[in-house]
């Protein structure tokens, strides 16, 4: 009995350092927050008009060098704004940072806090940071990412994953993998939803990826279960045939929208 115990061992030091991990994660605390005096708006149906005005943004690790120079951004609600230019992604990506995360820290040049540093200014005409929780903004946005952050989970706690304040029920799974056209490669699985995906998604192609992470965002709520002329949409992409249909292609060159059409 001894030596069957001891054959573990190694398998419980794995567990003890993942457990460390995972403790540890669960400590932290988020260095963004709600800003201080924001209250939730109550009974607010989002349509998901967004506006910037005059954005400015520059990392603390470069303060001497811009990203973000005066940016000003209207996305009409339920239209698709794409973004784009060769050799602006850096832009672009910070761009949308900004749609998920707080950035209202110290300007490291001025050392003032500086206003603009943040969120869009407005969504739906409501003061982004005065009249929304961060919860509150949050629970309005579906990220699909390139490379899509998935677990050693089934598949259907993979896009379950889309709204964990709640029960995802099958029928919204199904329906969310259905408009991510990804229902079809599901059924023909042995395992079918219940597939267990390899760590990071390794079981599956990088489209196959991104299309289970269509699926989870469209599984946040009843609102972004719909197609997608009924969402509010950002689309960065380097390929032309990817932004093709969008309303409106905006260029974004040294942090700054020199045309868009």
């Amino acid at each position: 009995m001894l030596a069957e115990a001891l054959s573990f061992a190694p398998s419980f030091a794995a567990a003890r350092r993942s457990a460390a991990r995972i403790l540890s994660a669960l400590a932290r605390s988020p260095a963004i927050v709600t800003e201080p005096g924001a209250v939730e708006c109550p009974d607010w149906s989002c349509t998901g008009e967004v506006s910037f005005s005059e954005l400015q943004f520059r990392y603390p690790s470069r303060p001497e060098t811009p990203v973000l120079r005066g940016l000003s951004l209207r996305l009409r609600a339920g239209r698709t704004l794409a973004l784009g230019y060769c050799g602006s992604g850096f832009h672009n990506i910070t761009f949308t940072q900004l749609l998920i995360v707080m950035r209202g820290q110290t300007c490291p040049v001025t050392s003032q806090r500086d206003e603009v540093c943040v969120y869009p200014q407005h969504l739906d005409g409501l003061d982004v940071k005065r009249s929304l929780t961060l919860r509150q903004l949050r629970a309005q946005l579906g990220l699909v990412s390139q490379e899509p952050a998935l677990f050693e989970r089934s598949l259907r706690d993979n896009i379950a994953y889309g709204d964990t304040a709640r029960d995802v029920t099958m029928h919204e799974i199904i329906h969310a993998a259905k408009q991510a056209n990804v229902h079809s490669f599901i059924t023909s699985l042995p395992q079918g939803y219940d597939t267990v995906l390899g760590q990071g998604g390794a079981a599956l192609s990088g489209g196959q990826k991104q299309r289970v992470a269509i699926a989870r965002a469209l599984a946040v709520q009843a609102a972004l279960e719909v197609a997608s002329r009924d969402r509010s949409t950002i689309i960065i992409a380097h390929r032309l045939a990817t932004v093709r249909h969008a309303h409106t292609i905006c260029v974004i060159d040294k942090g700054n929208v020199p045309t868009m059409s």
